[in-house]
């Protein structure tokens, strides 16, 4: 047993202890107090002047799938070869041993989604899991986590260039449709087939993927930067009742009523980028704010490794300063992806019960000067700053 005492808990679950206790058993939270009262027996740690946090919550990465000091070796997070990959999985590609890893746990990001990237129309299965684990099996917290699917330029700059489908986003759209409708047709012969097994189909894999899309048990996690490719994400999955989730919404700041009416969260950024191309050309800090103002859910992201893992924090600081309310930014990178992401009974708030992922920062998670102490995962300590 555990107990962190006289630390300012923020606990993201509407309440702040100044200078309270929080106690581990096992791997989760057994307690919080308002006050110093660790149990008996209990290895007690003082925390006086530090904030304690629960574990950040990066909801968009390629970590441990595409690693940054290789190239083809370490590089798989785009398979591609074929525009519609819908049965690739996440999970088949992630190395722990991705030095990213360890970054994420020293600027105290505890937990990630993390999946292919958006060359094609349809990417693959993404997957939610723990920065600390000896395998990837072990780390993850939910599998599939969502469908990555992508409009916009990169698909039709992908293929196009090789002269194939889709060199439109007309086509990019046309493709998603296609496979949409094919998985419903296929699931509608999975169900006659219960019924009489000489029509049951031949499995496929591509098919059976989109299964958990079409029935609404995962979301669709949809690449799109700019306003029209945002709309067409929105009339997709208008048409065929899909629970979407918007990924980087570069100009979503310019339509958040669309997003707000349908309540479909936003997963913001990386806006520490350069425009590296056009659909970037509006890119802001202000579109989280925007979108949380208008009563978007929102969620910030690193893109890892397109804007390392570990300034999590610092985006989010980062939009505050541009218009943000500071509480709701530091809900965009704990409770906010945990509700997004449908993990948020296991993380992303301090409370009892939960899985104990917990951070204790040197001072406020937006102050440049604050570094991160001491991190937990699942009641574990497995970084412990002796500077």
């Amino acid at each position: 047993m555990l107990a962190l005492i006289n630390g300012n808990i923020m606990t993201m679950a509407g309440k702040v202890y100044k200078e309270g206790s929080i106690v581990v058993k096992g791997q989760k939270i057994a307690a919080l107090s308002p006050y110093p009262s660790p149990p008996a027996g209990a290895r007690v740690i003082d925390v006086t002047g530090k904030y304690v946090l629960p574990g950040f919550i990066d909801a968009h990465t390629h970590i441990g799938i595409y690693e940054e000091i290789y190239r083809i070796e370490g590089d798989d997070t785009n398979e591609s070869s074929d525009p519609v990959t819908p049965h690739l999985r996440a999970l088949d590609a992630i190395n722990m041993e991705d030095l990213a890893f360890q970054d994420a746990i020293h600027g105290g990001v505890t937990t990630v989604m993390t999946g292919p990237g958006s060359a094609n129309v349809i990417g693959g299965l993404s997957v939610v899991m723990k920065t600390h684990a000896r395998t990837a099996d072990e780390a993850v917290i939910k599998n599939p986590a969502g469908l990555k699917v992508a409009l916009g330029e990169n698909p039709k700059r992908v293929y196009g260039n090789r002269k194939k489908a889709p060199m439109t986003r007309m086509a990019t759209a046309a493709l998603m449709r296609e496979t949409l409708v094919a998985a419903q047709n296929y699931a509608t012969k999975i169900k006659k087939g219960k019924k009489d097994p000489d029509k049951q189909p031949d499995r496929d894999l591509k098919l059976e993927a989109m299964l958990p899309v079409i029935s609404g048990e995962i979301p669709m996690l949809v690449h799109a930067h700019r306003v029209d490719d945002i709309i067409t994400a929105l009339r997709i999955a208008d048409e065929f009742h899909l629970n979407v989730i918007i990924q980087h919404g570069t100009e979503a700041h310019k339509i958040p009523g669309e997003l707000a009416t349908r309540s479909v969260p936003a997963v913001v950024g990386p806006s520490l980028s350069s425009r590296a191309k056009v659909e970037l050309k509006d890119r802001s800090f202000k579109t989280a704010g925007v979108l949380s103002q208008t009563g978007v859910q929102v969620a910030i992201m690193t893109d890892h490794p397109v804007v390392p893992i570990q300034y999590l924090p610092l985006l989010a600081a980062l939009t505050v300063r541009d218009g943000m309310d500071e509480e709701e930014a530091l809900k965009a990178i704990t409770i906010n992806p945990a509700e997004i992401l449908g993990i948020a009974d296991r993380v992303g708030s301090l409370e009892k019960g939960k899985d104990a992922d917990i951070i204790v920062l040197s001072g406020h998670p937006f102050d440049w000067r604050t570094k991160v102490e001491l991190v937990l995962i699942n009641g574990k300590i497995v970084y412990e700053n002796q500077a």
